[in-house]
């Protein structure tokens, strides 16, 4: 994809046209500032860029029927999410609908050449699957902080190895299209508010509880990175004073205490210690446990699994009152491999924040498990690329 719009109403047009789909040229004059004449101008040069093609006649609203556009067909974006123990790469059209998706277990801790060699014969598997002739442009999150300007991880506790690798210029070289570069719970965010729970929301916290916790901050309609792209690193708010030793240095972290590996340490110490059979009998049939175990474990009844679970939601859910204080936002998204955990887990943040938050800020607050699951991180990479690219050159 060379071409990029030329000015502001050429880039609302594109966006426009990606988030509502195909669409007649009246009704897009309806939801933008210009007049007929000036409208026509900017969708013909739309045309020409080959951005944009004609779409057939628009139902009539009477008199001469109005012509329908949309985004090129063959435009296609490439949204790929790293997490700690997996990667997810999918291939989405320009309206961002998710065309084919592949999962593989990765550790992060394995390095950016490693995690980047899967990420490609990944992206090939599905371009020779015939999903896609070439990229026009790709997202990739991460699970640390960037410094977004550069497509930089800075100092990510959980990724060694990978402070101030180029990302962003490395795998715009090997895949020859725009990159942009971002941390993976802000794209979480992006996609929730594209395809799922957070749509036509302005204001909104998302926050992943996977192998770390960390928060996606959206206000009014936009992804706060905060000054130097560490806003949202609530895995390492305080929350036990003297508590147990964090990844990041520090001591009482919240991802210290509760985040996936830290539940699956305490069900394994329950498990050795007689407090629970049902986790014993699945460790001795694993050899380890997951936070996937204590989710299993707690519908079968298990008390000590419940326990385990309610006591994180606590803690998150006291971090989240302190933010919804703070914020005010209109939604809370919860997602992330953790959300396995569903009701019991949510049910314990809800309680932590309805109680310690002002009424004024949470009276009517939802606080909600997210809707896309690992596509949401996919979802946001590919909406991170076309937000960039139809943008003004």
């Amino acid at each position: 994809m060379t071409a990029r719009p030329a000015n502001a109403h050429q880039a609302r047009l594109l966006r426009l046209l990606r988030d509502g789909g195909p669409n007649s040229r009246a009704k897009l004059g309806d939801q933008v500032d210009l007049s007929r004449s000036k409208l026509a101008v900017e969708v013909d040069r739309l045309l020409e860029t080959g951005l944009v093609v004609a779409d057939g006649l628009a139902a009539s609203r009477g008199g001469r029927r109005s012509h329908n556009v949309r985004l090129a067909p063959h435009l296609r974006f490439l949204g790929v999410d790293i997490g700690a123990t997996s990667v997810d790469v999918a291939v989405t059209n320009a309206e961002l609908e998710v065309l084919g998706h592949l999962n593989h277990p990765m550790d992060v801790r394995e390095g950016p050449v490693a995690v980047f060699e899967q990420v490609l014969s990944m992206a090939a598997k599905l371009r020779d699957a015939g999903l896609a002739a070439g990229f026009d442009g790709a997202g990739i999150g991460v699970p640390g902080p960037v410094r977004f300007p550069e497509g930089v991880p800075v100092a990510p506790p959980i990724m060694p190895g990978w402070d101030g690798f180029p990302v962003r210029e490395a795998l715009s070289q090997e895949l020859g299209c725009p990159v942009m570069v971002d941390n993976d719970v802000n794209l979480m965010a992006l996609g929730e508010q594209q395809a799922g729970v957070a749509r036509s929301v302005g204001d909104f916290l998302c926050v992943k509880i996977g192998t770390g916790i960390g928060c996606g901050i959206v206000v009014g309609g936009a992804v706060h990175r905060g000054a130097t792209g560490s806003a949202g690193d609530i895995g390492h708010i305080q929350v036990e004073p003297g508590g147990r030793l964090c990844a990041c240095g520090n001591r009482g972290c919240l991802e210290a205490h509760f985040s996936g590996a830290a539940l699956a340490r305490d069900a394994e110490d329950a498990a050795r210690s007689g407090r629970s059979a049902e986790l014993a009998a699945r460790l001795d049939a694993s050899g380890r446990l997951t936070a996937a175990d204590v989710a299993a474990a707690a519908a079968a009844g298990d008390a000590t699994s419940l326990l385990l679970i309610r006591e994180g939601g606590n803690r998150v859910g006291q971090v989240i009152a302190g933010l919804v204080s703070f914020f005010n936002p209109a939604l809370v998204v919860i997602g992330g491999g953790v959300t396995g955990l569903g009701h019991t887990l949510l049910a314990a943040v809800r309680a932590q924040v309805y109680r310690r938050s002002l009424p004024l800020a949470t009276g009517n607050l939802p606080i909600v498990l997210g809707e896309l699951g690992p596509a949401a991180g996919v979802t946001g990479a590919a909406r991170l690329i076309s937000d960039h690219l139809f943008s003004p050159a």
